[in-house]
């Protein structure tokens, strides 16, 4: 029987990803390139894995370290990319390909320090994507607002994945000082999971995300007393939502709106956080679900075709946000909307005011 490395198939799982991904958006939008090309990397470093452990191969561990400094790196790329208004500069972005460089050095000339490097690069990235996820879903803002909340936790995953490499970095150094590495092959093993999980979550973000689980990570924290800015900002916000009807687009993200109000991204999220006790994206949905529930009663259009004239494309995002407006499903709101039992006031649909 041919023996084929558990590492092998990710790399397969991952191409197919790839490929599916690459059917459905291209390369079109610049914030989804770098994840694009996040997982191409990790199925290239998974068929590297597979040959070293799986073949026993030690000669193409060289080729393995320069590519993981490129994915902690590139992981970092990839998400910081989703906090900036436009494409990441290459003057911006140049000083992180310095790891990669910096091991390949180490390689030629000095190969002792090269693990301790590793280490380092691994937790430093890891706590940078820590760092940037201070302000919660928000800070994001050039995800789709669909998507937002899986972005976030999706960047979450990611730091905790580095800093857990890091740290089997050390593992596999003292297995391989106290055992001779008797250990190292699972602990990779285990590693390459790991890395796996860290794809799932950068290729949702990537094809634009299916959000699903509860808003607690979305529910900012008790914000500071608003001003009179904050009440300028988001009536004006207000006023653009029911003018303009910009909701429905389903690419909308925290980008697009602040551009529109020619107002920082982050004024606009401060200002939404602080007068309505929300984020940008429930605020958004909070208009999505209030156009669905008209939609719903006053015409016969099939429960998906008000989904996405609405502005939503996720069927699951769709069900959970108007369940937790209108603490009911849509097809029962509709149901008891046109019978003899109208919605109880009790569970109208807690819409925001203009």
């Amino acid at each position: 029987m041919i023996f084929v490395p558990l590492p092998f198939v990710v790399a397969i799982l991952l191409l197919i990803m790839l490929i599916r991904m690459l059917r459905r958006e291209g390369w079109s939008e610049p914030e989804k390139r770098p994840f694009l090309l996040l997982i191409g990397i990790y199925a290239l470093q998974s068929v590297l894995i597979g040959v070293r452990w799986g073949y026993d191969v030690p000669a193409i561990m060289p080729a393995q370290a320069i590519l993981a400094a490129i994915i902690a790196a590139l992981a970092w790329v990839s998400f910081r990319s989703l906090t900036l208004e436009g494409p990441p500069s290459f003057a911006r972005m140049w000083p992180h390909a310095l790891p990669a460089m910096l091991v390949a050095s180490l390689l030629v000339f000095w190969r002792e320090p090269m693990g301790f490097v590793l280490i380092l690069i691994f937790l430093g990235y890891g706590a940078a994507l820590l760092w940037l996820a201070r302000h919660g879903p928000d800070e994001l803002i050039a995800s789709r607002l669909d998507g937002a909340l899986l972005s976030y936790r999706s960047l979450l995953i990611t730091a905790a994945a580095l800093i857990a490499s890091g740290f089997s970095d050390i593992v596999i150094s003292l297995d391989f000082d106290r055992t001779g590495g008797t250990h190292a092959g699972a602990v990779v093993a285990l590693g390459n999971v790991i890395a796996l999980l860290i794809l799932g979550g950068a290729a949702s973000i990537a094809s634009g995300g299916q959000p699903a689980g509860e808003q607690s990570l979305e529910t900012p924290a008790v914000p500071l007393m608003p001003t009179e800015e904050d009440g300028a900002v988001a009536a004006s916000l207000d006023a653009l939502m029911q003018s303009r009807e910009i909701y429905r687009d389903p690419e909308l993200n925290l980008s697009r709106i602040a551009r529109k109000m020619s107002l920082p991204a982050r004024r606009v999220s401060i200002a939404v956080n602080r007068i309505h006790g929300m984020s940008v994206s429930q605020y958004v949905n909070e208009f999505r679900i209030r156009s669905a529930c008209d939609l719903l009663i006053k015409t016969d259009e099939p429960v998906t075709r008000v989904m996405f004239d609405s502005g939503f494309i996720s069927k699951s995002n769709f069900n959970r946000e108007f369940l937790r407006v209108t603490a009911t499903s849509p097809t029962e709101f509709r149901r008891r909307g046109r019978g003899s039992e109208a919605p109880a006031p009790a569970e109208a649909p807690a819409f925001v005011s203009p």
